[in-house]
């Protein structure tokens, strides 16, 4: 079985404009869209959006992740 990335994005072209979409694999076979921005005039500027935006998802997935891991330990402990 092959590993994949749980979060990525996709762009895809609407008429003249781009649309850009954070995705989270849910299965193997169903997605869903945690975020998305469209109006984007090149695929480059798409592209960059994406990229950026990303970096930023995950960063703030993780440093919730670490609260919530925080507040379970003080709860444990009580």
């Amino acid at each position: 079985m092959t590993k994949g990335k749980k979060y990525d994005f996709r762009i895809k072209q609407m008429d003249v404009c781009w649309t850009v979409e954070i995705i989270r694999k849910a299965t193997s076979k169903k997605t869903i869209v945690s975020k998305r921005q469209s109006g984007f005039t090149s695929e480059a500027e798409a592209q960059e959006w994406g990229q950026k935006e990303l970096k930023a998802f995950l960063q703030n997935l993780h440093e919730q992740n670490k609260r919530r891991s925080l507040q379970k330990e003080q709860k444990s402990i009580q």
